[in-house]
């Protein structure tokens, strides 16, 4: 259900751990690399992870799904290594019996990976590179160096 690949993820293989009959919605993420990131052009990324951890980290975030929508199947497949623009970095599958809890679990899973999961990405710009750690916190980029936005 979980995993941690260095080559190119299958949408559709990511999606088939997920149906069931009891399911009446099934909703994924397709998380892939932008060209821009506040107004720096990329040219591509690398992903690291700890993936014993990652795998782990994944497993709380199902039970953590579990307690919170009850009958839902996740899976989750992260790439790391060199990713070009518009390669597919993650993918998230959720099924549930009904859509609103499907949309709703998807986008709590992809909060809770960049909250929780040991995942690192070094972005290469024209102009240099920086690993980005916290992803959900806003940075602005001066001469390479970060500066938190605060909303």
């Amino acid at each position: 259900m979980f995993e941690i690949t260095n080559n190119p993820i299958n949408i559709e293989n990511v999606v088939k751990k997920v149906v069931r009959r009891e399911a009446g919605a099934i909703t994924t993420f397709i998380g892939t690399v932008r060209e821009f990131t506040l107004g720096k052009k990329t040219l591509y990324l690398i992903y690291e992870a700890y993936d014993k951890m990652a795998i782990k980290q994944f497993e709380a975030i199902d039970k953590e799904v579990k307690e919170k929508w009850g009958d839902v199947k996740i899976a989750i497949t992260h790439r790391v290594g060199k990713l070009e623009i518009s390669d597919i970095a993650v993918v998230i599958a959720v099924s549930t019996p009904h859509r609103k809890d499907s949309y709703a679990a998807n986008e709590y899973i992809i909060s809770r990976i960049k909250e929780i999961v040991p995942i690192w990405k070094k972005e290469h710009w024209e102009d240099g590179q920086m690993w980005v750690g916290d992803q959900l916190q806003k940075k602005s980029y001066t001469n390479g160096k970060p500066e938190v936005i605060n909303d």
